[in-house]
C-alpha cells in the first residue's frame, strides 16, 4: 500500500513543519490545523490547506480529539499524524481516528495502552528477559510505606501514565513519603488522567540512553542506534547525541538488542523509543516513548534515513524502507533544544512576542523551526521554538559546528536556552562525553562569552537589515500572502 494520499497534522510548531516536509517528499498532501494564536505560523503557510481550532486552550485546539477527526474528515484526510505531545500517546484519540476509518500514524490504541501503563511495560520487559530497576506495582497509600521500604530510599514515585519528565518525585526519606505521593498523585492526574503510581529505585549518577525502534507490525522490527540524552533539567531533555559517546560496543550491542525484545514483547508498530538509564556497565529499561520523538533529526543525521517518511509508509500498511543489515551509521549528530526560557531565572517561561529571529546554517547545521517574527510565546503551549542539530565526521568536529551555530542563532523579544548551550557543550564534562543525568546542575558558574553574544547580536542586526529592504515576491488575487510565503521559502 503508497502512504496515506492527503494526511492531517494534529499538531503546531516545528513538529508540524517537520511532517509538512516529509509530506512533500512522499507527495502526500499535507493539511495543517491551528489554533488562533498560531495563525501566522510557518506550518499554516507550508501545508495545502490549514483549519482553524476554536480557541489557544489546549483542550480547545491541539487536545480536542473529536474536532481534530472532524477536520481531518471534512479535508479529505485519510491519515492523521499526531507530532508529539499533546495527543500523541493517547490510546483513546488512536481508537477515535481508526473508528473514523483514519490512519494513524503511530502505534494501534492497544499498543498505546501497553505502553503508556509504565508499569505494564516494565512488566513485558522483565518477561523478555531485559533488565528493570527494582520498583513497585501501582501502590496505595495504605501500602506506601511498605513498598517503599522494600525499594529502600532515596526512590522515585512515577506516574503510571506518565511521560514527558511530569509526575516524577524523588524522596530521599519515608518522612517525605506522604506528602510526595499526594503531590504525585495529584499531578498525574492532570495531566494523564490517571492518579497511579508506582515506585522505583533511585540511581545517583545514571546515564540516559534511549534506542531508536522501527517496527512495521508485520514481524520486523529494527533498531536505529542509540542517543544518549543525559542533559537534562527535571527531568526534561536539553541535548542528546549520536551515537552515545563513552559506550562500549559490547554494552551497545545488549543495549540495541534488548530493545527489540521489548519492541517485540509489546507488539510495537511504527517509530518508537526504548528508554534505559545506564551505570557503568549495567543498563535498565525504564519506559518506552511510543511516538516520533523531538531529538529524531539526530538519528536521521548519522544513518541517512528520514523517519517521518518511515512512520507515513508503516502507516500505509508497507513493510519497513530498510532492512537491519542495511542500516549504516556515520559521524556524530548534536541536537540543542532552543526554547523561551530565560535560563538565568531558573528556566522560567519567556512569554512575549518574538520580534527577529536569525537561524543558523552553513555546513554540517539543520535547524527544524517553527519560530516566526511576530509569533507569541503563550502559556498554553511548550516553551519549545527550535531545536539545532550540528553534524560532523567526529563529536569534536560536531561541537565545532554546534559553537558556531549557536553563537549566529539570534532570537530577540523573548529569553531563550540558546546561553546554557553554548555553556553547556564548552564544560569538561560535556567535551569528555561522560556526562551524566545531573550534569545540568553545574548551570551558572560560567558566563557565555563576550564573543557569542556580540556575534549573536550583529546576526540580529542583519536580520532587520534584509528584512527592511528585501521585497516581497508578487502575488495576484488568486494566491493569498501566506501561499506567496511558502513559495518563497522553498526557494531558499
Amino acid at each position: 500500500m503508497p502512504p496515506p494520499r492527503r494526511l492531517l497534522i494534529a499538531n503546531r510548531g516545528e513538529i508540524a513543519v517537520r511532517i509538512i516536509r516529509a509530506c512533500r517528499d512522499l507527495g502526500v498532501s499535507p493539511v495543517a490545523v491551528y489554533a488562533p494564536i498560531d495563525a501566522g505560523a510557518p506550518h499554516v503557510r507550508f501545508a495545502d490547506e490549514a483549519l482553524a481550532l476554536p480557541g489557544d486552550a489546549p483542550a480547545e485546539s491541539y487536545l480536542n480529539g473529536p474536532r481534530l477527526v472532524d477536520l481531518a474528515r471534512r479535508s479529505g484526510a485519510t491519515a492523521v499524524h499526531p507530532g508529539y505531545g499533546f495527543l500523541a500517546e493517547n490510546p483513546a484519540f488512536a481508537a477515535m481516528c481508526a473508528d473514523a476509518g483514519l490512519a494513524f500514524v503511530g502505534p494501534p490504541s492497544d499498543v498505546l495502552e501497553r505502553c503508556g501503563d509504565k508499569a505494564a511495560a516494565r512488566g513485558a520487559a522483565q518477561a523478555a528477559g531485559v533488565p528493570v530497576l527494582h520498583g513497585t506495582h501501582p501502590v496505595d497509600d495504605d501500602g506506601a510505606g511498605r513498598a517503599a521500604a522494600a525499594v529502600r530510599f532515596p526512590l522515585l514515585i512515577k506516574a503510571v501514565g506518565g511521560g514527558g519528565g511530569k509526575g516524577i518525585h524523588l524522596v530521599r526519606t519515608p518522612e517525605e513519603l506522604p506528602a510526595a505521593l499526594r503531590l504525585a498523585r495529584g499531578e498525574a492526574q492532570a495531566a494523564f488522567g490517571d492518579p497511579r503510581v508506582y515506585l522505583e529505585r533511585w540511581l545517583e549518577r545514571p546515564r540516559h540512553v534511549e534506542v531508536q525502534i522501527l517496527a512495521d507490525g508485520r514481524g520486523q522490527v529494527i533498531h536505529l542506534g542509540e542517543r544518549v540524552c543525559s542533559v537534562q533539567r527535571r527531568h526534561q531533555k536539553l541535548i542528546e547525541e549520536a551515537p552515545a559517546p563513552g559506550i562500549s560496543e559490547s554494552l551497545r550491542a545488549r543495549l540495541v538488542e534488548s530493545a527489540v525484545r521489548v519492541a517485540r514483547a509489546l507488539g510495537y508498530r511504527n517509530a518508537g523509543t526504548m528508554e534505559f538509564l545506564v551505570e557503568g556497565d549495567e543498563f535498565f529499561f525504564i519506559e518506552v516513548n511510543a511516538r516520533i520523538q523531538v531529538e529524531h533529526p539526530v538519528t536521521e543525521v548519522v544513518t541517512g534515513m528520514d523517519l517521518v517518511a518511515a512512520q507515513l509508509l508503516i502507516a500505509g500498511g508497507e513493510p519497513l524502507p530498510v532492512r537491519q543489515e542495511d542500516v549504516a551509521w556515520t559521524g556524530c549528530a548534536i541536537e540543542c533544544r532552543i526554547s523561551a526560557e530565560d535560563p538565568h531565572n531558573g528556566f522560567l517561561p519567556s512569554l512575549g512576542q518574538i520580534d527577529a529571529a536569525v537561524e543558523p546554517a552553513g555546513a554540517g547545521i539543520r535547524t527544524d523551526s517553527g519560530v516566526w517574527p511576530g509569533q507569541t510565546v503563550s502559556r498554553h503551549f511548550d516553551p519549545l521554538l527550535s531545536k539545532v542539530v550540528a553534524a560532523g565526521a567526529t563529536r569534536e568536529a560536531a561541537i565545532a559546528r554546534m559553537r558556531r551555530a549557536l553563537s549566529e542563532y539570534a532570537i530577540s523579544g523573548v529569553d531563550t536556552t540558546i546561553p546554557f548551550h553554548l555553556w553547556a557543550i564548552e564544560q569538561p564534562a560535556f567535551v569528555s562525553g561522560l556526562y551524566d543525568v545531573r550534569f545540568a546542575e553545574g548551570w551558572g558558574h560560567g558566563p557565555v562569552t563576550i564573543e557569542a553574544e556580540r556575534l549573536a547580536a550583529l546576526a540580529a542586526a542583519v536580520w532587520f537589515h534584509r528584512r527592511a529592504t528585501t521585497p516581497s515576491l508578487p502575488t495576484d488575487g488568486a494566491s493569498p500572502r501566506w501561499t506567496a510565503e511558502a513559495r518563497e521559502e522553498s526557494l531558499r
